[in-house]
């Protein structure tokens, strides 16, 4: 039975990448098929499911700084809007004849949006340390400690008074550092990893917490160190496999019947309204048009917390069993929908900018594009390793360099570091729109993201720059590219670093005895 599940998440998988969907969008339709054939999830599919989920919040919170998150961006947009749409969709279902107290639980899980959906769009699109990808992060998490009160009223048990004992993690982050600098690069890093993941939901789940929750938190309290990064990129593709049993199950839950049906249909059409009332808000907390819209896409989705605060109001008497299949259905359809709008939502942004702009408070915005370079000579794009030792050397050189970066914790260390670094995304088309170039001599770009990389050679030649514009390349691939864009330089950081060692070895080889 195992392997029909492989077999079938593989083809379908690779039918969705065919037709340039996301594999995830196969995965879901994959147990929406198995289930017309009466295929049932069991034991090893929720396992592998819900392992796939807890290293995907762990790797998360491996990538979110706790203090960019209380910020009244995300508290305000994410309370006031969880508010209306739990009011709105509470009198939606009360029309559907639902009681009044399963239909405040069920509103409440609809107003939720999907944390793993989230999270990899946002990540294939290389937005999860942007401002609008912490922003969205961060209304993520504040949805997710509602839901652990959530997942308590339907039945999961209120948490024990030793949970209080968990504000005291961060207390634990110099010894946690230590054993994963102690830890290496290699498999142990990878099995270190396995086990903070595991463990901090282990230790949540002892004391009445969610087992996801406490992978996230774990998470959080290793982020900002460099090797956190590591242990990242090494457990990211390994979720990715385990994640396949999460969306197998989502399928799996089946199809409802005619009423279910209606039902799906309302909800379905309520959920751009979702996305709207994100955008709105998102404005009226003076946000950026674009932030706005790029956040408000990747949240537009249902969450998986809804099946589960379905299967708990399930469980404990107060709904009948078909809203957990209509609530699967609803979330795999949001997800389908969701996914292809989020792979090209930079492109609907340029066709929509005129547009979405005019509803743009006139104030200055927390997430605005620098007006100014100052005196700087140089521009450093990405302000990561490769960014930090291009601005230093630059500095050597009595040059006057200003960094770029589109993490505000990431700017907030350089700051206290004595480097000048400012907001900067290079992704946004205006980056560079209300800038003065004349007195830059180069612009290095060291994001290490060809999509990103691409986007800013071909708006800063459109501006008008003609000087030289530097990239680093993740793959030989990606030169041509990039050189169309406007590159004038490019560097595979392996390969130069190899034929550097090479000239290095001969430089010093000795004379040949004759």
């Amino acid at each position: 039975m195992d392997l029909i599940w492989i077999i079938a998440a593989f083809i379908a998988g690779l039918a969705a990448k065919m037709v340039r969907l996301p594999t995830l969008v196969g995965y879901l339709a994959a147990g929406l098929v198995l289930a017309l054939f009466n295929v049932e999830s069991n034991n090893f599919i929720e396992a592998v499911g819900d392992f796939g989920v807890v290293l995907l919040l762990f790797t998360v919170g491996l990538h979110i700084n706790f203090r960019s998150l209380l910020q009244p961006q995300v508290v305000g947009v994410g309370a006031v809007h969880l508010i209306i749409t739990t009011i709105v969709l509470t009198g939606l279902l009360l029309v559907l004849q639902l009681p009044l107290f399963p239909a405040v639980l069920l509103a409440v899980g609809l107003g939720f949006s999907s944390t793993v959906l989230t999270a990899k769009s946002l990540d294939a699109r290389q937005e999860l340390d942007s401002y609008q990808g912490r922003l969205a992060i961060g209304i993520l998490i504040l949805q997710d400690l509602v839901a652990v009160l959530l997942l308590a009223v339907t039945g999961g048990g209120w948490p024990s008074w030793w949970a209080v004992g968990l504000l005291a993690l961060p207390l634990a982050r110099p010894l946690l550092l230590r054993l994963m600098i102690t830890a290496g690069r290699e498999d142990l890093l990878l099995i270190y990893g396995l086990l903070l993941a595991l463990g901090g939901g282990w230790l949540f789940e002892i004391v009445g917490l969610d087992a996801k929750l406490g992978a996230l938190i774990v998470g959080m309290v290793l982020a900002g160190h460099p090797q956190s990064d590591e242990l990242y990129d090494k457990l990211w593709a390994l979720k990715e496999v385990f994640l396949v049993g999460f969306f197998l199950q989502v399928g799996l839950a089946g199809f409802p019947d005619s009423r279910g049906w209606m039902i799906v249909g309302l909800l379905l059409l309520f959920l751009p309204l979702k996305g709207i009332l994100f955008f709105a808000l998102m404005v009226l907390f003076k946000l950026r048009a674009r932030t706005a819209f790029l956040s408000s896409v990747s949240l537009t989705a249902y969450s998986e917390f809804g099946l589960i605060v379905a299967a708990g109001a399930v469980a404990g008497g107060l709904i009948g069993s078909e809203y957990v299949v209509i609530m699967g259905l609803l979330v795999a359809i949001s997800f389908a929908l969701n996914a292809p709008v989020s792979r090209v939502v930079n492109r609907l942004w340029l066709r929509l900018e005129k547009t979405l702009v005019a509803y743009e408070r006139d104030i200055r915005h927390p997430d605005h594009e620098p007006l100014s370079l100052g005196s700087a000579d140089y521009v450093i794009l990405g302000m990561g390793r490769a960014g930090t030792a291009a601005y230093d050397y630059l500095i050597e050189q009595e040059r006057r360099p200003v960094g770029l970066d589109d993490d505000p914790a990431q700017i907030q260390r350089h700051l206290q570091e004595g480097r000048r670094v400012i907001y900067g995304d290079a992704k946004d088309p205006e980056l560079w729109t209300d800038l003065d170039l004349s007195e830059i001599q180069g612009v290095l770009m060291t994001v290490g993201y060809e999509s990103a990389e691409i986007t800013a050679a071909r708006n800063l030649r459109q501006e008008g720059y003609e000087r030289s514009i530097a990239a680093l390349l993740r793959n030989v691939e990606s030169h041509d590219a990039l050189e169309e864009a406007g590159v004038t330089v490019s560097f595979l950081p392996i390969a130069q670093a190899g034929r550097e060692l090479a000239e290095a070895c001969t430089a010093v080889e000795e004379p040949a005895v004759g």
